[in-house]
């Protein structure tokens, strides 16, 4: 009878011998990988940080963001958004809802008598400022208010002409 080569067992750490070919292999496999891994972490660790300390560090949003909504002014302080439809028709979250009445002044045809816009369906896309064709609404680089309830989200005519 043939019998088969003895395969030499292999001392680990911890006094662990390891006979099988294939379990020095894998751990052969195993050790470097964890290695890798833990000189990953320390990079990761040794790097600077990304976190701002908020309130004291303030967060400066890029050139374009897309922020809170505002109604302009005219030069008369009036609103000057002409209740044209376009915005409310560009929005795809079909988020501002316009009422026209009919302007008090000689200059122009109506005036949104009520103007909301639901910023919690709102996608900050920015197509209701495109649209526009008097440059009414634009959206701001506010990004930090706080509302407590879902109605404090639904900005009305005079909140959008105060941001």
């Amino acid at each position: 009878m043939e019998t088969q080569p003895q395969v030499p067992a292999v001392s680990l750490p911890l006094g662990v011998r390891v006979k099988s070919a294939w379990t020095r292999f894998m751990i052969a496999l195993y050790i470097p990988a964890i290695i890798a891994g833990m000189a990953k972490t320390m990079q990761w660790m040794l790097r600077p940080k990304a976190t701002l300390q908020y309130p004291e560090e303030r967060h400066v949003p890029r050139k374009g963001y897309r922020g809170e909504h505002r109604l302009k002014k005219d030069e008369e302080g009036r609103p000057k958004c002409v209740a044209c439809f376009m915005c409310a028709t560009a929005c795809p979250a079909e988020c501002i809802t316009i009422v026209a009445g009919e302007a008090p002044w000689p200059d122009r045809d109506k005036y949104p008598v009520k103007f909301e816009i639901d910023l919690l369906k709102c996608i900050y896309c920015g197509m209701c400022e495109e649209a526009c064709p008097c440059d009414a609404i634009e959206l701001t680089q506010t990004f930090t208010q706080v509302a407590t309830s879902r109605a404090e989200k639904v900005y009305d005519k005079e909140r959008l002409l105060r941001n």
